[in-house]
């Protein structure tokens, strides 16, 4: 008599099998990732990384952890997720790079109800396509098979890079002083924060759908337009470094303007902006009309198309202005910064 064996694990929503090919699928994408320094190979309990300090005085690792927020939303909608991956290296490395660090490898953490293979690879993909521009190797993660703890449709994701700076060459921003100037480099849009807020006015309260191509976003598709990744500065920003004497750098995340420059300018300094120098991108100017969102507001919570500013002399600006456009930025001068009296604002916008 024949017994047909049981699987309980599976029974409570785990598949082990599915997982251990997903694992082998992706073990070639990572490994593509690898750079000198990678001492292990996807499947073990943690990954290796040789620091080579001979290039350093004395070497400091720069950390960082992030996630993509609500913005996963809506890749669940349209069942695309081929670039929330990027998302997630760009949060992270972007947060390192402000501080002079080069990304030197990361860890992912993905979380779902059900895995699905599909979907799972294209997350990879995208982690993976988001490494490479960043020149970060992806030398281990974990993923999670948690049914009834998220949906059968749904995931979660967090990463963490590491990076290193010679302590002599770290920007914290105390060099900054009056006089010197901000320079903006362009976002690609959005970026990952606030989607809440857009999901709110574009969904639920105008009720646009998401395929829906609008005349405001220049006939765009407004899914496509909301899922584009976030851009990632490092290369940008290295190569400036090489040539340019950077006083301090903000990457403008949740809180927009207002909340992440005095993060890095003394509390002698305010930084005056000027609205004039750019206009906002489309999709942030229909946000505002459509979700009656003050001007105020929209600075306090988007990047409003500057996605990184980099602080620096003013006699430096044509040379940064110059060699970010042959890299590709757009970059324009936003600001200046000036002395600041103990009663005011630190960040003022003007125009």
């Amino acid at each position: 008599m024949n017994i047909e064996k049981k699987n309980r694990y599976a029974e409570a929503g785990v598949d082990v099998e599915t997982a251990n090919r997903f694992i082998s699928k992706l073990a070639p994408l990572v490994s593509s990732t690898f750079k000198r320094g990678v001492l292990t190979s996807i499947g073990g309990f943690s990954g290796l990384f040789s620091l080579d300090t001979s290039q350093y005085t004395a070497p400091v690792l720069v950390a960082s952890t992030d996630g993509v927020g609500t913005k996963l939303k809506l890749a669940f909608m349209m069942d695309r997720h081929d670039t929330i991956g990027i998302d997630l290296v760009a949060m992270c490395v972007n947060d390192i790079i402000v501080c002079g660090a080069q990304p030197l490898f990361m860890l992912d953490y993905f979380a779902t109800g059900k895995l699905k293979e599909g979907v799972s690879l294209s997350v990879l993909q995208g982690i993976v396509a988001g490494c490479k521009e960043a020149g970060c190797a992806l030398i281990g993660g974990e993923t999670a098979e948690m049914p009834g703890f998220y949906a059968n449709d749904e995931y979660d994701l967090a990463g963490f890079v590491v990076g290193v700076v010679d302590r002599n060459r770290i920007i914290d921003g105390s060099e900054i002083s009056e006089g010197d100037a901000l320079i903006g480099l362009a976002s690609s849009g959005l970026h990952s924060n606030g989607y809440s807020l857009v999901r709110k006015v574009f969904l639920e309260e105008k009720k646009y759908n998401l395929s829906d191509r609008l005349d405001a976003l220049d006939g765009a598709v407004l899914g496509d337009v909301l899922l584009t990744p976030t851009r990632i500065y490092v290369n940008t920003v290295l190569h400036l470094l090489k040539n340019n004497p950077i006083k301090g750098m903000v990457h403008i995340t949740g809180g927009g303007f207002q909340d992440n420059i005095p993060r890095v300018i003394p509390k002698s300094c305010k930084a005056v902006i000027d609205l004039s120098a750019w206009r906002m991108p489309p999709v942030f100017e229909l946000l505002s009309a459509d979700g009656d969102i003050p001007t105020e507001e929209m600075l306090n919570t988007f990047n409003c198309g500057i996605g990184m500013i980099l602080i620096v002399p003013k006699g430096n600006v044509q040379d940064v202005l110059l060699q970010a456009a042959a890299l590709g930025e757009q970059a324009v001068m936003i600001g200046r910064v000036e002395s600041r009296q103990e009663d005011e604002a630190f960040v003022v916008f003007n125009g």
